[in-house]
């Protein structure tokens, strides 16, 4: 095998990696995350700074996980991008892609539901979404049927991180006006999931019920 030959497929294994590796870098913030919410700061003395907007106060820890939450965010459009801009989707990719936003997302609502920043209701009926849609999902693959994401699935996941986002940063913007924007978003992408979840189920209504 030539030089050139072994560049080349170097290069295009690399190019194939890139929105796999995209997607496990949206994986591995998690534990950063977590990291950061449930360090025991005051057992250690430490003390976090907090800077006031106004009336609003965000501390640091939160600007950081907001920096944070916002790369995994812009990772999610990218690597979907790339995959299929320079057609590099892959099993792997449709596999661990919907894991990377679900342990996301799911990771930060339940902690700010358990820090009482949230409604616990909401959070419940997300995760009961996708418990049955990623049932529909298996019982669709032994079958050998593809169900598609479809435009509400997309929705669902921007609504969410956008909720996220406005909750990290204590509503702002929103907050100095009164408009509880961040609990509008939490319910609107409740509904989103919702009805995504029943387009799952409705597309693979015939392979779910069948007798044989």
């Amino acid at each position: 095998m030539s030089r050139r030959e072994r560049q080349r497929r170097r290069v295009n294994a690399s190019r194939v990696n890139i929105p796999n590796r995209l997607s496990l870098a949206r994986i591995a913030v998690v534990p950063i995350i977590l990291l950061f919410l449930l360090f025991p700061y005051e057992q250690f003395n430490i003390i976090i700074p907090t800077f006031t907007f106004s009336f609003v106060d965000i501390s640091i820890i939160n600007i950081l996980i907001f920096f944070i939450f916002l790369f995994a965010s812009f990772t999610d459009w990218l690597d979907g991008y790339i995959a299929r801009r320079l057609n590099l989707v892959t099993s792997f990719g449709k596999f661990i892609d919907p894991i990377a936003d679900k342990l996301l997302t799911t990771t930060l609502f339940v902690l700010y539901a358990w820090q009482g920043l949230i409604p616990i209701v909401p959070v419940v009926l997300m995760v009961w979404r996708d418990i049955v849609v990623d049932g529909v999902r298996m019982i669709c693959a032994e079958s050998g049927q593809v169900v598609a994401a479809g435009i509400l699935g997309k929705i669902k996941t921007g609504s969410q991180m956008a909720t996220i986002i406005l909750i990290t940063i204590n509503n702002l913007p929103f907050e100095l006006l009164n408009i509880p924007m961040a609990s509008f978003l939490l319910w609107f992408a409740t509904f989103i999931s919702i009805a995504s979840g029943i387009s799952y189920v409705y597309q693979a209504r015939d392979t779910i019920l069948e007798t044989k």
